[in-house]
Parts: C-alpha cells; sequence; structure tokens
C-alpha cells in the first residue's frame, strides 16, 4: 500500500503499570539470586509474551502450589491469593515471593477489615479470574459475587440492619463498574461505598487515553492478550467512546488486513500488562501499510512506582 497521509494516534498512558512492572521484575531477581528453575503460581501477568519469554529464562508455571516441589522458590502472581492458597504453601515448605501487586492487596485489606467489621461485602467483578478469588477468598464466608448487572438480581435479600459494602475486581471497565454500582444502591439503598477507589490508577489513565482518541478512530487495535480483562475492557471502552471497529491482539501478526480497509485513522493502545516492544511491531506492521503519520496523545504521566518483595531489594539497580 502506497497511499499517504494515513494516521496513527498512540494512545498514552499504555503498557506496564508499575504493579506489572514490579511483578515482572520480581520474578527476573528471583532469578539472578537462587538460579533456575523458579516457580511461579498462575501466569504472573496476563501477557502470553511475558510468560513465554520467562519460560525461556528457566521459570515453570503452575497452577496450583501442590505442583511445586518441596522447599522450591516459588512466586505469587500480580493477582493476588487466597489465604488458602499462602497456607498451601507453608505446609509444602516453599520458600516464597509475593508478587501481588499492593492495589490488589489493598482490596484484600478492605475485605478482611469489613467482614472483621461485620459487613457483608458485593464484590464486583469477573467470575473464575483470579484476583476475585484471591479477594474473596480473604472473607468467603461473607463476599457475595456480582459479575455484571444480571448479577445483582441474584443476590440475596439482606436484613435492613445488615451492613453492607462494596468492593471491585482492580482490572474493571471504570463506566461498567458504576453502572454496577448504581443498580446496587437502587436495590441496597443502605449500601456503603469503600474508602477509595478499587479500580486502579493504571487501568483508569488507559481507559481515559483511548476515550480521548476513540472518537477520531475508524479502528482501534488493543495489544493485548485474551484473559487479560483490563485489555479487554479496553475493546469494549473504546467502541463505546466512538471508534467504528475495535481488536484485541497478542502480535502484530493477528492484524487481519481487511480490518484495515477503508481506514484512515488507526488508534493503538495497549494493555497494562504488555510490553512496549509488542507495540512498536504493531507501529512498524501498519507503517509497513501506509499509516506513517504518528502521533502520540497523552492524557497524563504516571510516576508511580512499586518496591520489590522484601528479599529482593538489595538486588534491585
Amino acid at each position: 500500500m502506497t497511499e499517504q497521509g494515513k494516521n496513527v494516534l498512540l494512545a498514552a498512558p499504555r503498557g506496564y503499570c508499575a504493579g506489572v512492572d514490579r511483578a515482572v521484575e520480581t520474578v527476573e531477581k528471583a532469578l539472578e539470586m537462587y538460579g533456575a528453575p523458579v516457580y511461579v503460581r498462575k501466569q504472573i501477568v496476563h501477557n502470553q509474551y511475558v510468560v513465554e519469554t520467562l519460560e525461556k529464562r528457566g521459570v515453570i508455571f503452575v497452577e496450583e502450589t501442590d505442583e511445586v516441589p518441596e522447599g522450591a522458590h516459588l512466586v505469587f502472581s500480580a493477582h493476588g491469593i487466597s489465604p488458602a492458597v499462602r497456607e498451601s504453601a507453608v505446609q509444602r515448605n516453599l520458600l516464597t515471593l509475593d508478587a501481588t501487586c499492593p492495589l490488589v492487596t489493598k482490596v484484600h485489606n478492605e475485605a478482611k477489615r469489613f467482614a472483621r467489621d461485620g459487613y457483608h461485602i458485593l464484590l464486583v467483578g469477573h467470575e473464575g479470574h483470579e484476583e476475585v478469588e484471591g479477594t474473596a477468598g480473604e472473607a468467603p464466608e461473607v463476599t457475595h459475587l456480582v459479575d455484571g448487572v444480571g448479577g445483582v438480581d441474584s443476590l440475596p435479600d439482606f436484613p435492613a440492619d445488615q451492613k453492607l459494602v462494596w468492593l471491585s475486581q482492580t482490572t474493571l471497565s471504570v463506566d461498567e463498574t458504576m453502572e454496577i454500582v448504581n443498580e446496587l444502591h437502587a436495590r441496597y439503598p443502605h449500601l456503603e461505598n469503600p474508602p477509595s477507589d478499587d479500580i486502579c490508577y493504571a487501568t483508569q489513565n488507559r481507559q481515559v487515553a483511548v476515550k480521548s482518541i476513540a472518537p477520531k478512530c475508524d479502528l482501534m487495535i488493543v495489544v493485548g492478550s485474551q484473559n487479560s480483562s483490563n485489555s479487554k475492557r479496553l475493546v469494549e471502552v473504546a467502541l463505546e467512546a466512538g471508534s467504528r471497529a475495535s481488536y484485541l491482539v497478542d502480535y502484530a501478526h493477528e492484524i487481519d488486513e481487511a480490518w484495515l480497509d477503508g481506514v484512515e485513522t488507526v488508534g493503538v493502545t495497549s494493555g497494562a500488562s504488555v510490553p512496549e516492544i509488542l507495540v512498536r511491531e504493531v507501529i512498524e506492521f501498519l507503517d509497513d501499510r501506509g499509516y506513517t503519520n504518528v502521533e502520540q496523545v497523552t492524557t497524563t504521566t504516571e510516576s508511580i512506582t512499586f518496591a520489590l518483595p522484601r528479599d529482593l531489594r538489595a538486588a534491585r539497580v
């Protein structure tokens, strides 16, 4: 394609958030300090490229702690774990490093505190997601999952004097979450809000950035994996904000050339667990097809960092 004047709007911020950066670096430093193999429960972050890259360096990903040899080094993923998983690791004498995102840990602490204070917790999130399982595991007897607006109707009729609070998975769509919360408040007028917003800063920032460019885009390419909740939400946000089409891809070669038919402006962004190299490959793919005018649109600048787990801090450069 030789047509000139076709455009790319590159959303910023995009890609790695502080929690993902901390989690991936935790595994890399563990490899340096202890040598391979290092075991990781679940995917350290929800990105296929990151997982495959770490596997090549000697990381072994497992589903549960009973797959890890006794006494081995095990990293808990960024999405958090339940107390039952932590106890299982103790029983197997595993040497553990916790890469849980501190913003997820904040929600865990809220769940424990509200349960201790006699609340029932309405947890807004996706059934089966690792983060939801970990948070619910902190107070399983009093936690009720609300998966989508339709999940509101399946909740029990609580007594009027039952203390209620809602919490949420950190990687949801802000707009969808507030729609669910409004339905919850309509059904339970005495429902309390969490002390601070549970949806993480990076999730919100990436959605705001997409909203800023979507109305100008004929097509939005979101780089991210299918099991990445925040990446999938970016596809939805783009469509809701005015992009004519939006697709999620792990790699540039997954882009269907037919998507580009009649497209003058392509928006590009990436989920919070996506390394920048994958975005650059998409930009090169588009450049080869005539999308030579690249403009980065920045809606905010992120400066948050999180410390590594204590055992690894001396190893940080």
